[in-house]
């Protein structure tokens, strides 16, 4: 299994505006909703905190589930390709690093993207919905219901677009800089 991280090249790997003061990351996302040129310009003012937030959940019941988070805002991947997240960028670079690399007690995973993973507006029912999965865990689950990048060509509201990992670390990530 390898993850992917996209990215704008012209800005470099692993930015997080979780991960800045939220004067800093505030003055951030207005300016890209200001440029208009990326996925991040549909953004609104409710994005940020509505983040910090899912990162939350997601840190806490990662931990619950025996998770050894390192830090408190992940850096964020997709399992295996992922064509359609290259869209979100003007000029998208990845790097792919095999999930053998990391320490996996700081690895979570959601079954699709952490938003409407968490979205109080979906209530589809589906398992995989409110959910922060293990390794071991997240495996079960890309068997049951496959990899979603691989059965639809164009996103649909809340429908799983792929398979998120939450990365909980900078050991490796620091490797690849």
């Amino acid at each position: 299994m390898d993850l992917y991280h996209y990215y704008e090249k012209s800005k470099g790997p692993f930015l997080s505006l979780s991960a800045l003061p939220i004067n800093e990351a505030v003055a951030i996302q207005n300016q890209l909703v200001s440029d208009n040129k990326t996925f991040a310009a549909q953004r609104n003012e409710k994005y940020l905190p509505r983040r910090l937030e899912i990162e939350g959940i997601v840190r806490n019941l990662f931990i619950e589930k025996g998770g050894k988070p390192e830090k408190y805002t992940p850096h964020y991947f997709a399992v295996g390709e992922c064509p359609w997240l290259a869209t979100w960028y003007q000029q998208a670079d990845f790097i792919k690093i095999p999930i053998t690399e990391f320490d996996l007690l700081a690895v979570s995973f959601t079954y699709g993207d952490t938003f409407p993973t968490f979205s109080s507006n979906v209530n589809d029912g589906m398992e995989y919905r409110k959910t922060v999965y293990t390794y071991e865990e997240i495996l079960k689950i890309i068997g049951k219901y496959g990899m979603p990048q691989d059965s639809w060509d164009k996103p649909v509201y809340a429908q799983p677009s792929y398979v998120e990992a939450q990365v909980w670390s900078d050991k490796v990530i620091n490797k690849y800089l």
